[in-house]
């Protein structure tokens, strides 16, 4: 069995998609829309679907999920939209600019009975599966502390566009903090509280590349947000995003843990080494049994809930659980912002971990 699909949104990010759907059986690929008609008919074209108006799109009965590419802003109203029309929906990460915005889509969902799926889902791929498992199993004993960095230089070096990551609803945590967050709940299980620091080093950027090379562009957000993480489980795991920095030598990810440590691979891809080292012992890295350790799979999430809706079991990469993420996100901003720790209201379980033996494309 297959469920409709529709897209919502005919950006850039749409390609890993649209290029990565015909993997999945389950996902049968109808429509897109854009409100630029000309890209949703551009990527019809390119990927065999049939360009429609977002208002046709919703109307139509053979779609039943709505893949949400829009803009950060636009996800939870589109969301509400789709819920609205009687659909199921999943979006681009974050799950909403706004903690009140994501509960309000979630809440609509359960009351209309149906589901909210968000990425990331790199958290499916191979290369996570195995650090979870890795945890799970105790590889590292119990996981007491860890640290996360992803720092950069801003955006504007190589976008051609790059006002909306200066402006509110942008910044490095809202921006990359998902793919970290998320990781790290499916790994350690939710947070507790946090407490945040956070700055704008510079008030202006000028954007080098494309036809608007030279102009300025403001910055209204934070661009260096650091944040120190509360588990449930007892980890206290630091993590800092920033578009202030030319070069650094961190790892994406360590845990330490009672017996060993571990890195962990890039929470943006699917793929990566994990490595550990028991006590003070050498760096060895673990073997990956789980599949989508080796490319870009960026519908797995999508698959999985089309799959779970088909089967009537819990999809992972769960609307709670962004929902999870998108209130650690505004804490730290809450905290850096009053200088007072913040306890999580919305906590959500770690997802399911995936089989490790199931044919490739089969959820």
């Amino acid at each position: 069995m297959q469920v409709g699909i529709g897209v919502i949104g005919c950006g850039n990010i749409s390609d890993a998609y649209l290029r990565a759907a015909p993997q999945f059986g389950v996902l049968r690929m109808l429509a897109c829309a854009d409100v630029n008609a000309d890209a949703a008919r551009a990527k019809a074209a390119a990927y065999g679907l049939t360009a429609m108006s977002v208002a046709d799109l919703l109307a139509d009965p053979a779609i039943g999920i709505v893949l949400n590419l829009t803009t950060p802003q636009h996800h939870v109203p589109v969301g509400l939209q789709a819920i609205a029309a009687g659909k199921h929906v999943h979006a681009e990460k974050p799950l909403g600019v706004a903690l009140a915005d994501g509960v309000a889509l979630i809440r609509a969902a359960q009351a209309a009975g149906l589901r909210v799926g968000s990425a990331p889902d790199t958290f499916l791929g191979g290369a996570h599966q195995t650090a979870r498992a890795a945890v799970d199993a105790g590889a590292i004993g119990a996981v007491v502390a860890g640290s996360c960095h992803m720092m950069v230089p801003g955006h504007e070096l190589w976008h051609p566009n790059p006002d909306f990551y200066y402006q509110p609803g942008g910044g490095p945590m809202l921006d990359m903090g998902p793919y970290y967050l998320t990781c790290l709940v499916n790994m350690l299980g939710p947070v507790a509280a946090v407490t945040g620091a956070a700055k704008a080093s510079y008030p202006t950027r000028t954007i080098a590349s494309g036809p608007r090379a030279g102009q300025v562009v403001a910055v209204t957000v934070p661009t260096h947000v650091s944040g120190l993480l509360e588990f449930a489980g007892g980890a206290a795991v630091t993590i800092t995003t920033s578009f202030d920095v030319w070069k650094h030598s961190h790892p994406h990810i360590e845990l330490y843990g009672a017996t060993g440590s571990m890195i962990v691979a890039d929470p943006n891809q699917f793929q990566g080494d994990i490595t550990v080292a028991k006590g003070k012992n050498d760096w060895q890295v673990l073997a990956q049994v789980h599949g989508y350790g080796d490319g870009n799979y960026r519908i797995l999430g999508l698959a999985d809930m089309a799959t779970a809706i088909l089967a009537g079991r819990p999809h992972r990469a769960d609307g709670t659980l962004a929902l999870h993420v998108l209130e650690v996100m505004e804490g730290i901003a809450t905290s850096a912002r009053t200088g007072a720790r913040v306890v999580m209201q919305h906590p959500a379980p770690r997802p399911e971990p995936m089989q490790a033996d199931l044919p490739f494309g089969v959820l």
